[in-house]
């Protein structure tokens, strides 16, 4: 099936439609990404609370390793009979030169993505998100015929519903889904306001759906008032979060130059990498899953761990990622980087004391984020609302110099300047 439309087919739209086709477009897909979230936590209860009382074990997570290796299997049988999009990189690439994503895999990828969360895997859910979501925005676009400018603005108006939806910042998450396909900052300015009416469409209609609150998905401890030394420590945690950048980015293409060498075939090597995550497991448990739940336990148990037990956890956390999606699983990083810089941030405050940890917390994960992923200013926004702090001046100085410090390493290779508009 050709999924394309002729270009001399497609038709121009006004601004006030297209802002329409926006509104639409996000209140579907807060519907959708409702049903999702339910379906996860149904499926998370189901393997990791309901099923080791079945059996009646409280140590089930010594035998992660065989529900994880299941997982694999699982996985690498769907991609192989229901196909599944390649990740962020194609994604990005064919928002680039096609201002569309392909959505004939789509069902593939939500089969697969679900099952990777659900089965502990460190792939976490903004791939997915944007494969899955703005294939549909693609997908709308096709089926009013609108041109290829238009297309790519719904493909973004899909992409930023789904992530305002499962961040909780509608503008955060819209500057994210048009920050991730560049290196130096937002180009496609135009689809700004559709795609910030697409992200409050379906954050509204998610929250009042599941009955989330709005913000603070974590308590993080009290501190005092921002001082100006505050801004000093942001610029040292920013040249920190730099270089666990590149350790990161060093140990995924590691990782994959290792797996490359060996000719395994797609559904052995899945199982063996969710065999592999689950063995991790073991040993560092809060390796397990992608990383959301875990942070506020770092939060809560930070101190009682030891800051060596955190940083042993956050290297782990980047062989599971690496591994995760090297061997098949679907998922993104975001996540797991909040997490890695969660768990350094607190082995800092423990190490550095005149740190307070919630500062030292929020500026690695801010620092650490924006250096791999180049979305310092949807980042900076988005940990302020999940946070719930004021720590906004610190973590963009934090930020944005862990951007300058990395600017010619990334670890999504298509991101570019925008084409020129025909």
């Amino acid at each position: 099936m050709n999924i394309k439309t002729s270009e001399s087919s497609r038709k121009k739209t006004s601004f006030s439609r297209l802002l329409v086709y926006a509104a639409c477009l996000g209140v579907g897909i807060g519907c959708l990404s409702s049903v999702y979230y339910f379906t996860l936590q149904l499926g998370t209860k189901t393997i990791w609370t309901i099923l080791p009382n079945v059996l009646g074990t409280k140590d089930f997570y010594s035998f992660a390793w065989i529900i994880t290796a299941i997982a694999g299997l699982l996985v690498g049988l769907t991609v192989r009979y229901l196909g599944a999009p390649g990740g962020l990189n194609v994604a990005i690439d064919e928002i680039h030169r096609e201002g569309r994503i392909d959505y004939r895999q789509t069902l593939g990828m939500v089969v697969a993505s679900w099952l990777s969360l659900v089965f502990g895997s460190s792939a976490g859910p903004e791939a997915p998100l944007l494969d899955i979501n703005g294939g549909i925005g693609s997908w709308v676009a096709d089926k009013l015929k609108l041109a290829k400018d238009e297309t790519r603005i719904l493909t973004f108006c899909g992409i930023s519903a789904a992530l305002g939806a499962f961040f909780g910042s509608p503008l955060g998450s819209a500057l994210l889904a048009l920050e991730l396909p560049h290196r130096l900052g937002l180009e496609y300015y135009e689809a700004l306001i559709p795609v910030i009416v697409s992200a409050i469409g379906g954050f509204a209609v998610f929250r009042l759906a599941t009955g989330l609150t709005i913000g603070g998905f974590y308590e993080f401890p009290a501190y005092d008032k921002l001082h100006p030394d505050h801004l000093i420590y942001a610029v040292l945690l920013g040249v920190i979060g730099a270089g666990l950048a590149v350790l990161f980015i060093l140990i995924f293409r590691f990782t994959q130059r290792l797996i490359n060498s060996f000719c395994i075939r797609p559904i052995l090597l899945t199982t063996l990498g969710g065999f592999g995550i689950g063995l991790i497991a073991i040993v560092l448990p809060l390796t397990l899953f992608y990383g959301e739940r875990q942070i506020q336990t770092i939060i809560d148990q930070g101190r009682q761990l030891g800051a060596g037990l955190l940083l042993l956890t956050a290297l782990g956390k980047m062989f599971t990622v690496s591994l995760s999606l090297h061997t098949g699983f679907r998922g993104g990083v975001l996540f797991p980087l909040f997490f890695i810089g969660a768990a350094v941030g607190m082995a800092i405050s423990l190490l550095i004391p005149a740190i307070p940890p919630t500062v030292a917390m929020v500026c690695i994960m801010a620092a650490l984020t924006v250096a791999v992923m180049k979305t310092p200013v949807s980042i900076a926004l988005i940990l302020a609302i999940i946070s719930d702090t004021d720590l906004i001046p610190v973590t963009t100085v934090a930020a944005i110099t862990s951007f300058l410090l990395t600017t010619h390493i990334s670890l999504i290779s298509t991101q570019r300047s925008r084409q020129p508009m025909l």
